[in-house]
C-alpha cells in the first residue's frame, strides 16, 4: 500500500524553531511522513524536531538544494569542500532525527546553469565529493542519499532517471538511490512507467507534484500509470507532495512560482492527499 507524506514547503521556505508546529498539523491531516526541506542546516532545530517528531509519530525524510557557495560541480575546490561540509553536516541531522532518506538537488548548485551540456569533469568532481559524503553516511547510519533529477531550467547535470541511475553506479557507495518528482518528469521523461523501470533497485524516493505544482491529481500527471510503475517496482518509501507559495523569497526565482494553485499551501496538499489516495486505490 502506497504511504503518502507532505513537504514542509507547503508552509515555509525555511524552517525554524517557529514552524516545529506543522509535524502534529502534517500528520493530522493523514499524511504518514513528512519531508525537511533543508537549504541551511546550522540553523534547522534538530533537537526540537526531534522531540516533535516523537510526540506525533510521522516518519522523517529530508531534502536539500546545494547553491553556488556550496556547488560540488564548481571549478573551485574552496566551494566543493563547502558542499561536502554542508552534506556531512546534513547526514548529521538524519541520522539525529532518526531519517532513511536524503533527498533534493544535492550533487550539484540548484539553478547554477553553465549554458552548455554537463562535462565529464564536472561529472568527476561531483562523484568524487559525493562519495566522501557517502562513504560518511554508511559509517554512521543506514541513511539513503538519493539525487533527483530536475528538469533543464534548474540544472543542465542530472535531468532524467537514467542519468541518476548512473551517477548513484559511479559513486558506487551501495547507499545512493534516485529520487523522483513528477513534476521533472513530465518535463524530460518519455515515459513514467520506463523512467520507474530504469531505476529499478535504485528508486529511493518520490516526489509526486502536479505539472504546474498545483493540487495533485488536477493536472496531466498520468498518476495512475505511475503509481501501477511504483507499485510493480516495490518501492516502499513516502510519495511526497511537495509545491510552493508565491511569497516565498529564495526559491521563487528558480521554480517560477507566480500564481497560487489553492488559498493555501495546506489547502493544496490536502486535496491533493484526497485525489491521490482515490486514484491509488484504482491501482
Amino acid at each position: 500500500m502506497l504511504k503518502f507524506g507532505v513537504d514542509t514547503f507547503i508552509w515555509s521556505e525555511n524552517f525554524l524553531e517557529k514552524d516545529i508546529w506543522v509535524i502534529e498539523r502534517a500528520k493530522n491531516i493523514g499524511f504518514e511522513a513528512i519531508d525537511f526541506a533543508i537549504a541551511h542546516p546550522d540553523t534547522f532545530p534538530t533537537e526540537k524536531v526531534k522531540i516533535a517528531l516523537e510526540r506525533a509519530q510521522i516518519e522523517p525524510v529530508t531534502s536539500t538544494t546545494l547553491d553556488g557557495a556550496t556547488n560540488i560541480i564548481s571549478p573551485d575546490p574552496a566551494i566543493r569542500a563547502n558542499g561536502v561540509k554542508m552534506l556531512k553536516k546534513l547526514v548529521d541531522i538524519n541520522v539525529a532525527l532518526g531519517s532513511k532518506i536524503i533527498g533534493g538537488v544535492c550533487y550539484a548548485g540548484w539553478g547554477c546553469l553553465s549554458g552548455k551540456p554537463r562535462t565529464e569533469q564536472e561529472w568527476e568532481w561531483s562523484v568524487n565529493a559525493m562519495r566522501e559524503v557517502a562513504q560518511y553516511a554508511k559509517n554512521c547510519s543506514d541513511l539513503k542519499i538519493t539525487v533527483e533529477p530536475v528538469n533543464r531550467f534548474e540544472t543542465h547535470f542530472i535531468n532524467i532517471a537514467a542519468d541518476g541511475v548512473k551517477y548513484c553506479k559511479d559513486v558506487g557507495t551501495g547507499n545512493m538511490g534516485v529520487h523522483l518528482d513528477t513534476f521533472h518528469m513530465i518535463r524530460e521523461e518519455t515515459s513514467f512507467t520506463e523512467a520507474v523501470e530504469v531505476c529499478g533497485k535504485y528508486l529511493g524516493y518520490i516526489h509526486v507534484c502536479e505539472n504546474n505544482r498545483g493540487i495533485p491529481g488536477t493536472g496531466l500527471v498520468p498518476f495512475k500509470e505511475f503509481f501501477a510503475a511504483v507499485i510493480k517496482n516495490g518501492y516502499s518509501g513516502p510519495l511526497v507532495i511537495e509545491s510552493f507559495d508565491p511569497s516565498f523569497e529564495e526559491l521563487n526565482r528558480n521554480c517560477a512560482i507566480w500564481r497560487k494553485f489553492a488559498e493555501t499551501g495546506e489547502e493544496l496538499a490536502e486535496k491533493g492527499l484526497k485525489n491521490l489516495k482515490a486514484i491509488a486505490e484504482t491501482c
